[in-house]
């Protein structure tokens, strides 16, 4: 009995670990100072026939317990594969993997907050050549805009008036008759509306006249009807 102790006690211990139902257990470590190894359970990516799925048949590695230190992918990650082969390969891993080396450290903890705050701070010098490229898009819209505008100086409109820029005066053409008796029937519609205007006023002025006289003569009438009334209040003895 003893001597069968010592020969499990013998054994590797990764053999030991369980592994769901048709799944491999890969063992990884976050870099060569962990003694603990973390296990991912992976197994080749396969749906029922007749159903459709997102990830490429054959090619795809479906991955359980995955790390929270992973950027992507925590806890479940479908990895795919450019050839079928490389699926096979990665069932075939024994391990420990280790997921930070010298040459391709990965951050965790408080150094990873650390890197993710200073990411999120823009950069001076890019923010820089960010704006430049702005305002100089932004000034070639306004030439653009100003050359276009230029164009069009000295073309009547509808009207027959011709643009004018601080850039200078262009001589005027001549307006045509329809257009000369469009600006009269504006201006003929402008004078309707400001006499309707006035005699609005007007109106108002009056009814508000109206009704100061009214007040002022009720007024009256009630200050007449409180004399007579204090008038009959008087003491009489007899």
């Amino acid at each position: 009995m003893v001597a069968r102790r010592r020969k499990c006690a013998a054994r590797d211990p990764e053999d030991r670990i369980p592994s769901p139902l048709g799944y491999a257990a890969i063992p990884i470590k976050f870099s060569e100072k962990q003694q603990a190894s973390h296990y991912l359970y992976v197994r080749a990516h396969g749906v029922r026939q007749g159903t459709k799925s997102t990830w490429p048949q054959k090619r795809t590695l479906f991955v359980l317990n995955v790390p929270p230190y992973c950027t992507e992918g925590f806890q479940v990650a479908y990895v795919v594969f450019q050839k079928p082969s490389g699926v096979s390969a990665a069932l075939a891993l024994k391990g420990p993997l280790l997921v930070s080396t010298e040459s391709h450290p990965v951050k965790s903890g408080i150094h990873k907050w650390i890197s993710d705050y200073a990411d999120s701070v823009p950069d001076p010098e890019a923010l820089r050549v960010e704006v430049d490229t702005f305002m100089e898009a932004y000034d070639q819209k306004i030439a653009e805009e100003e050359a276009k505008a230029k164009e069009e100086e000295g073309v009547p409109d509808e009207e027959g008036w011709v643009k004018v820029t601080r850039r200078g005066r262009r001589p005027v053409l001549p307006r045509t008759e329809a257009a000369s008796l469009r600006v009269l029937e504006r201006e003929r519609r402008k004078r309707s509306r400001k006499e309707l205007l006035n005699f609005y006023a007007w109106q108002h002025r009056e009814s508000k006249m109206e009704h100061l006289a009214q007040l002022r003569k009720k007024f009256e009438e009630d200050k007449q009807r409180i004399e007579l009334l204090r008038a009959q209040r008087k003491f009489r003895p007899y």
